[in-house]
């Protein structure tokens, strides 16, 4: 395993993230706990979670399923980094209004963090991510939260999740009056078919040192070989209008993932693994055989010759702000 620093940090953390959503919704507690021993088993330290997951029982659940996982050996949770997140509402229909709405203020970022802690069973989180941006809130006020936590030794770093290039630049820089290290991560919606934060994200993230961790890498399964039977057979409505909106587009990049011999899925992670600006994307398996079968992307080296066709079937923003659109 070639670890990678998380941004601009001393961090190391594994090239592949395990995403923990589909603990508690599709996968239960006793393959969660195994999908979690085989991502340690394979060099895999980074896990990410949030406090909301587990919707399909009740939020936090998820959280609940990593802390009984390690209280079983403690030994586990050292050569963890652990990722988790604070925005929405928890629990579910709390009459009050700093729990119960979407929002960053201080007294619910630092009471949100303990429950995540006494749901994780740990004494820090490795990495606080804002899940989204409160915009209502000032950030000398989220700031001063955040350094409360790490002050206590709660919280080492801070990141962001699905911010735009300025409210990352807004962060970083309100973070520096207050003598702070800053964001350094930022999850964003990033894949093949997604390309969106090429054009101010990325550079953005870039140039203040913030790794990206891109969620769906897979774009929800249409990148994983819906046609060539290598994804998921069955599809929801929302899927199966993709397929017939793109199936030019995806017959033929299916085309060129078997003329490489590799499986759509292992080539839509690797192109993300090629990006100079991203640490790691996040994968979801809700079983240990999926877990397996990603670890291929590792393995795959695409060619200059490839990431041009790849453009060609996936055309970005046009590059990054502001050249794509200006000189």
């Amino acid at each position: 395993m070639q670890y990678r620093k998380l941004g601009r940090t001393g961090l190391k953390v594994s090239p592949l993230c395990l995403g923990t959503m589909n603990f508690a919704w599709k996968t239960d507690e006793a393959d969660s706990h195994a999908i979690m021993d085989r991502a340690l088993d394979l060099g895999i330290n980074f896990f990410d979670t949030a406090d909301a997951y587990g919707w399909a029982h009740e939020k936090g659940e998820t959280e609940r399923f990593i802390g009984r996982w390690w209280k079983n050996d403690p030994a586990r949770r050292d050569r963890v980094v652990l990722a988790t997140k604070v925005y929405h509402a928890m629990p579910d229909n709390h009459p009050e209004p700093n729990r119960g709405t979407q929002c960053l203020n201080a007294r619910k970022i630092i009471r949100h963090c303990e429950d995540s802690l006494r749901r994780l069973q740990t004494e820090w989180i490795d990495l606080y991510q804002m899940h989204h941006v409160d915009r209502s809130c000032p950030w000398d006020e989220i700031w001063e939260a955040m350094e409360t936590l790490i002050r206590q030794g709660k919280v080492i770093y801070v990141g962001s999740s699905n911010f735009a290039a300025w409210d990352i630049a807004t962060a970083n820089q309100v973070a520096s009056r207050h003598h702070l290290t800053g964001l350094v991560s930022e999850q964003s919606l990033y894949n093949l078919d997604v390309r969106t934060i090429e054009l101010e994200v990325v550079p953005c993230c870039r140039h203040y040192g913030v790794g990206i961790i891109p969620w769906s890498p897979l774009a929800g399964g249409l990148l994983g070989g819906v046609l060539s039977g290598d994804g998921v057979r069955r599809h929801d409505e929302t899927l199966r209008k993709k397929i017939e909106d793109k199936r030019e587009q995806l017959e033929q990049w299916e085309k060129l993932c078997a003329e490489l011999g590799r499986r759509p899925a292992d080539v839509a992670l690797a192109w993300l693994l090629h990006n100079d600006a991203v640490t790691a994307p996040i994968i979801g398996p809700r079983t240990v055989e999926q877990l397996d079968q990603s670890m291929t992307a590792l393995e795959i080296r695409l060619s200059d010759e490839t990431l041009s066709k790849l453009d060609e079937i996936f055309p970005g923003p046009g590059g990054e702000a502001p050249r794509a659109y200006a000189w």
